[in-house]
């Protein structure tokens, strides 16, 4: 690790318009379960699969069911920032950090400090009435048993993209402006394989691509510099 991190120091240093790009990975070192990892979502079983629940098609036609999988595995409202939340808040403090695009939807990067954050898929802190529109806390959902009504009489749902559901124009326009203008741009704790979102690397123009990542990835052939590292890990040493 030291060669490749005492590299990617130099590059922090130097650098005055950092953005980063992050997945699960860097959430699970707070305690929240990846979705592809030996322990993920993905590798436990259900009666339906997790990419079947987690679909706008099944939130429509089975509620109930879907929000008793979301709160038992997604609505984790106990974690706390690592040190890498920490660190992209320092920068941001530091104004060193155009941005942080993640595909989380923890909200813990705000947690840490950090206020320009695109997040991709959504958080689970904003949830919506269906019906009226009207705004409910992830501690007012989690609150409540089966499926969440307003006043109203709607359903209330999370503010999340489901499987089947587009990505928000404003959310990806500030993503590609954060990357396309950074300097360095770090990439860390995801698989690259879910797009739209992992091809938003190709914004970058520059000659500073570092992944930060347990595992190889489909784009690591794009990458200036590698580190097989915990991510929390290597933020905690810069």
């Amino acid at each position: 690790m030291d060669d490749a991190f005492d590299t990617l120091k130099q590059w922090v240093d130097e650098s005055e318009r950092i953005a980063f790009f992050g997945g699960a990975g860097v959430s699970t070192e707070s305690g929240i379960p990846d979705f592809r990892g030996v322990d993920g979502l993905y590798r436990q079983k259900y009666a339906y699969p997790p990419e079947t629940i987690l679909s706008r098609e099944f939130f429509e036609h089975n509620p109930e069911e879907f929000y008793r999988f979301y709160r038992e595995k997604i609505l984790i409202l106990d974690a706390e920032p690592n040190p890498a939340h920490r660190k992209l808040a320092e920068w941001e403090a530091e104004g060193r950090l155009n941005g942080v695009v993640t595909q989380n939807i923890d909200g813990l990067h705000q947690k840490a400090g950090s206020k320009r954050v695109f997040e991709l898929h959504g958080s689970i802190h904003r949830n919506f009435c269906t019906r009226c529109g009207k705004s409910y806390s992830a501690e007012w959902v989690a609150s409540t048993n089966g499926v969440p009504k307003c006043a109203c009489g709607g359903i209330v749902k999370p503010d999340v993209v489901l499987y089947g559901e587009s990505l928000d124009d404003a959310v990806m326009r500030g993503a590609m402006h954060a990357i396309a203008h950074a300097d360095l741009l770090i990439v860390g704790g995801t698989s690259l394989s879910v797009y739209p979102a992992a091809g938003l690397i190709d914004w970058y123009a520059g000659s500073r691509l570092v992944l930060v990542n347990r595992t190889p990835t489909p784009r690591d052939g794009r990458a200036n510099l590698i580190l097989r590292d915990p991510i929390g890990q290597v933020f905690q040493r810069l």
